[in-house]
């Protein structure tokens, strides 16, 4: 895969937290995963190869650890927004940006930042673009 679409998993897999307890979560890896094979055999192309799961998980599980601190930094950047009033699909995403900007030093702050934009227009509402870029434009100016 590529980094764009193991971003993309890893969006998709931490976007699950909303919707299930922590201790679910290792349960909700295995979902996910299986998940994932069967959409390979649908399209009957090859399942995800090894490394790729493991480092979707890895790099998920980095970022479940850390999301009450995740959320406290993007509590105290976005002015007039809190994580609970935002969409949960603009919340996914800001977690992961805002883990790759300050816990990830392999993603460049531009990088995380490009990612996490054109992954709201794919999967966010007309406005999230714009509201995920605003947010992590602050993150920009800090690292």
């Amino acid at each position: 895969m590529s980094r764009r679409e193991l971003r993309e998993q890893i969006f998709k897999y931490i976007f699950r937290i909303e919707f299930n307890d922590r201790e679910e979560m290792p349960e909700q890896e295995q979902y996910f995963f299986d998940a994932l094979d069967m959409e390979a055999q649908e399209r009957q192309t090859a399942p995800i190869r090894d490394e790729d799961a493991s480092y979707i998980s890895d790099k998920s599980n980095r970022i479940i650890e850390k999301l009450d601190e995740i959320d406290g930094m993007i509590n105290s950047r976005a002015k007039g927004w809190t994580t609970q009033r935002m969409g949960k699909v603009d919340l996914a995403i800001l977690r992961l940006a805002v883990y790759e900007i300050v816990f990830d030093a392999d993603v460049p702050t531009g990088v995380a930042i490009n990612e996490a934009v054109e992954l709201a227009k794919k999967f966010g509402q007309e406005e999230s673009s714009g509201f995920v870029n605003g947010v992590l434009a602050k993150f920009a100016a800090v690292s």
